[in-house]
């Protein structure tokens, strides 16, 4: 039963049951089924929960068996199978409002605040007024967000990659080629008076020398050997079909924080402010405690930490914050009571050594946990004995917005860009006096949020990881595109750019702000340049960024950046959407970004027609990790699996690895096409050569070919490891390309007029002619009573196979000419190992090529027998040797001058005058030629003519059906 829309009231909590009405597609109610147990929720799952059930949570550490919705109580929650980061998050019960609109719309904010989703652990349950934790059943089984997660491994995301499409269009056309095939075998056997069913069957087998039924898995083992690859490099894979997608990748984009810079946070110092202005900065380093006041209460409250088993968990940010109080963590009801708390109420208080702290402790009422998409988090708390207050912890630009302008200092833009182009992460905190006339659970968030006062800012240091700048560089050197996105501060996310190198001294950033329509105006989107300049010995701080007023004529030269907010984002998507992919060509820094405006960056990048990587540490970031192309997951948390990629290091030096293995891979499966689609042809035009004489090839000479050749070189010619330098070009993403196709025709050509010659020139050798059909040294008794007519070779077995000259010169050419086709397509750099270094392949194929030199020019009866061939003269084999050999320097020269020759293909670009078609090819060459762009210092607005809605693209490559939650 699936359910649009339900609509909870709390009729009588006296009653043993709570009634809920349900609006549900049948517009019938459901039957609400008590289930009461004592052990915790985990017993549930022995029988059938379905929607609308009633459940009641009792103990710690339960498995959520289901997706419920909370109606009473809180839980703390640790959702790291679903964020990848197991930091508890605090679950609070949905609002209870007198109306019938759906439940979803009564949030205030994010509705999955208020639900327990499906394999998330809740650590602790704390009832409230009832005494107990109440929660609906919402979803089961595969409609949970545990099922979704499990289904998308079950059935990725469909990538409709070009390469597999040109397989299937390459294998459409080895059918053709095979049905040509059969009608040449259909009219040369019927008028040669053969016997229908050996029609039918030589017919028949030319399907499956046309068309390789090894190709799948010649392709399969490239990607097997590069997923082993990763692994001894500690990148775990869950979709092996993507390790060829990394190898076209072009953008990758990467979360900041636990990802570019370090998890770890380090309290660097807090700034309090007053009505006259921000104080000096309070150094935690220097070991004196923060004086008591507003500003100490709020750190020592206002955060979402638990007390589970004498030990303190929690959000790290939060961690370090209330360590830095020295203060201490209890539960009410274990030492002492607060009269009008709850009994399971969270309680603060200095420790014994504290001195000159008027308060015994603060008792922590209610809170409103921090969302990303609102940047903010807010507690009730009370005084032991005193006041009622609320705390209010986020972002300092969305904390000043709720508080009395007269208390937020006039140098609060300028005090906030010192800190933030350091690289610090700032906190605002903020509080206010609350009359309490009636219970905390009762009060509204937006009550609560408005007429704060301003207390200061907390800042906290988080450097770069050492392999981020490294990681960067290489990706950058080979034309890779590397961008920010970040819910993290504007200004701090462009000074960790500049840091990493991702904008190098040189560039220019240009910073876009876009406002929503407002009364008296329409929509806006404005232009101004963010320039670094030095600033001495200001509070010990080496420089800050400013906003010029006025710009030079030169300062259109060069690169640049675009860096904007999740907000500009959004209102440029919604009304300047023919802006956005102009903005997207050179966006780099992206910040304040919620979780679905990340995987809305991903998909509109997607729809430039960039191969996207998304590289983050699982935290808000699972959305954009599968809406990539493809999704490298630093967390080894359950959250992995939503993602292609798990790299078990923490840091983005995997990124490059996984291009690298992925061109690497890519380049092999090129190579096997290239390979099984000759190996098909060679056998293909000798069997048909062969059908002419009613002739062809005995089982033992196809089996020597299929197996001891072209399954061994199947298995070793992958082998080659990726090569360890990032070049800044990319292979071939599609097999339909000129020098891939040129290649494969080519080569064709020369093994087909190699058979011709070879089966034109042995039937006028002098021998032939006066039907010897054996030239052996020392004759073979065998094979002289086999021939019984001197003008025409006779049948021999029961299978139809011939033994005749033509039959032996075509299947030496074909077997020897299977081994260098072999050698010449297997490519090394600029992708792959050299292939010297491949030492079992270069083992292989010497030993295949010195076993056929010796069948060829051994004497050896019995085995001629064996493999049904006859004996030739020396010279003829000399000939047969001279025939390959100028085959083989014929291929290598057109592979390595022709196919493998960058600068000529370049060359013929230019003079043909080809230009790529891709979105963001076309955008940039539009960009470069307008000479209004970018522009600075401007501001547009949606009702202008030139900044309405654009026509709407989309990218055939990437296709996604899957369904939001």
């Amino acid at each position: 039963m699936s359910i649009i829309s339900i609509a909870l009231t709390v009729y009588d909590l006296r009653e043993q049951s709570v009634k809920l009405h349900h609006l549900v597609e049948s517009h019938n109610s459901i039957t609400v089924s008590v289930c009461e147990k004592k052990a915790g929720v985990q017993e549930l799952e022995s029988r059938f929960l379905v929607p609308g059930d009633l459940l009641i949570l009792t103990g710690n550490k339960v498995q959520m068996p289901c997706d419920a919705i909370l109606i009473d109580g809180s839980c703390v929650v640790d959702e790291g199978m679903l964020t990848g980061e197991s930091i508890p998050v605090t679950k609070t019960p949905l609002p209870k409002m007198d109306s019938s609109v759906p439940w979803k719309t009564q949030s205030e904010a994010d509705y999955k605040r208020h639900v327990l989703f499906c394999g998330t652990e809740v650590i602790q349950a704390r009832g409230a007024c009832s005494g107990t934790v109440k929660a609906v059943v919402l979803q089961t089984g595969f409609n949970t967000a545990k099922g979704d997660l499990v289904r998308s491994i079950l059935y990725p995301k469909p990538m409709n990659f070009k390469l597999y499409r040109d397989a299937i269009r390459f294998l459409l056309c080895l059918v053709g080629t095979a049905t040509i095939g059969m009608i040449y075998t259909l009219c040369v056997y019927v008028l040669s008076g053969e016997p229908p069913e050996e029609v039918v069957k030589k017919a028949l087998d030319v399907i499956t020398i046309a068309v390789p039924p090894a190709l799948p898995a010649a392709l399969t083992t490239g990607i097997i050997y590069a997923q082993r690859r990763l692994k001894k490099r500690g990148i775990f894979c869950i979709s092996p079909q993507r390790i060829n997608v990394c190898g076209q990748l072009n953008l990758v984009c990467f979360d900041k924080t636990g990802t570019l810079t370090r998890d770890g946070l380090d309290l660097w110092g807090v700034v309090p402010c007053d009505r006259s202005g921000f104080q000096e900065v309070h150094s935690f380093a220097s070991g004196e405690a923060l004086p008591w006041g507003p500003l100490s209460a709020a750190m020592a409250s206002c955060h979402s930490l638990i007390l589970l088993d004498g030990t303190i968990h929690g959000d790290p940010l939060d961690l370090k914050m209330f360590e830095a109080t020295t203060w201490e963590m209890v539960v009410s009801g274990h030492d002492f009571h607060i009269k009008g708390a709850p009994a399971c109420a969270m309680v603060v208080k200095p420790c014994k050594t504290a001195s000159q702290v008027p308060v015994e402790g603060i008792a922590i009422l209610h809170q409103f946990p921090f969302s990303s998409a609102l940047q903010r988090m807010t507690v009730i708390v009370q005084e032991m004995g005193g006041d009622w207050l609320a705390f209010m912890k986020g972002a300092p630009e969305r904390v000043a917005s709720f508080c009395q302008p007269e208390t937020v200092p006039t140098s609060f833009v300028s005090e906030l860009q010192i800190y933030t182009t350091q690289g610090f992460r700032v906190i605002g905190l903020a509080y206010k006096k609350l009359e309490m006339d009636h219970h905390t659970t009762a009060l509204m968030r937006d009550q609560v949020e408005s007429d704060l006062i301003f207390l200061g800012l907390l800042i906290l240091e988080n450097r770069l990881k050492e392999e981020t700048k490294p990681a960067l560089e290489e990706l950058i050197s080979a034309r890779i595109r590397t961008v920010m996105i970040t819910g993290d501060n504007l200004q701090t996310a462009i000074t960790v750019a500049r840091k990493s190198g991702m904008v190098s001294e040189s560039q220019k950033v240009i910073l876009i702000e876009a406002n929503e329509t407002t009364e008296s105006s329409s929509a806006s989107v404005s232009w101004q340049l963010v320039e670094e300049k030095k600033h001495i010995a200001y509070r010990n701080q080496d420089n800050y960024i400013n906003i010029r007023e006025e710009v030079s004529d030169n300062s259109r030269e060069g690169s640049y950046h675009f860096a904007l907010s999740g907000k500009s984002f959004q209102v440029i998507s919604q009304h300047f959407s023919s802006l956005l992919p102009k903005i997207l060509i050179n966006g780099t820094i992206f910040a304040r970004m919620s979780p679905g405006q990340k995987s809305s960056l991903v998909e509109e990048f997607q729809k430039l027609d960039y191969f996207v990587g998304m590289c983050g540490d699982g935290a808000n970031d699972c959305g954009a990790l599968k809406m990539a192309h493809v999704g490298i997951s630093l967390s080894e948390q359950e959250a992995s699996v939503a993602s292609p990629f798990t790299s078990k290091t923490p840091n983005i030096e995997c990124v490059p690895h996984l291009i690298k293995e992925g061109r690497a891979a890519l380049v092999t499966s090129f190579c096997m096409f290239k390979y099984m689609a000759l190996y098909s042809m060679i056998q293909y035009v000798g069997v048909l050569l062969l059908y002419w004489e009613t002739n062809s090839l005995s089982n033992y000479q196809f089996l020597f070919q299929d197996l001891a050749i072209t399954t061994l070189i199947g298995v070793t010619m992958n082998l080659n490891g990726a090569y360890p330098k990032l070049v800044p070009f990319r292979p071939a993403g599609r097999l339909i390309s000129p020098p891939l196709l040129l290649s494969v025709i080519l080569n064709i050509l020369l093994s087909l007029a190699m058979h011709i010659v070879g089966f034109i020139l042995v039937q006028r050798q002098p021998w032939y002619s006066m039907g010897m059909h054996s030239t052996c040294t020392v004759q073979n008794e065998t094979i002289s009573k086999l021939t019984i007519s001197p003008t025409a070779p006779d049948k021999i077995g029961s299978n139809g196979v011939f033994t005749s000259f033509e039959n032996t010169t075509i299947w030496f050419l074909g077997t020897i000419n299977c081994i260098i086709v072999a050698l010449v397509f297997s490519k090394g750099k600029p992708f792959r190992q050299p292939t010297y270094t491949n030492y079992i392949f270069v083992l292989v194929l010497v030993i295949q090529l010195s076993v056929c030199l010796f069948i060829l020019f051994a004497d050896i009866p019995e085995l001629y027998r064996r493999l049904d061939l006859l004996c030739t003269p020396v010279l003829w084999r000399v000939y047969i040797v001279i025939m390959l050999g100028s085959n083989f320097i014929v291929s290598l020269v057109v592979e390595e001058a022709i196919i493998e020759n960058r600068a000529l293909w370049m060359i013929i670009k230019r003079c043909f005058g080809y230009q790529s078609r891709s979105q963001y090819r076309i955008w940039q060459r539009a960009l470069a030629n307008d000479p209004s762009w970018p522009p600075i210092n401007q501001t547009s607005y949606s009702d202008m003519p030139a900044c309405g809605r654009g026509v709407s693209y989309s990218n055939p490559v990437f296709e996604s059906n899957e369904e939001q939650l």
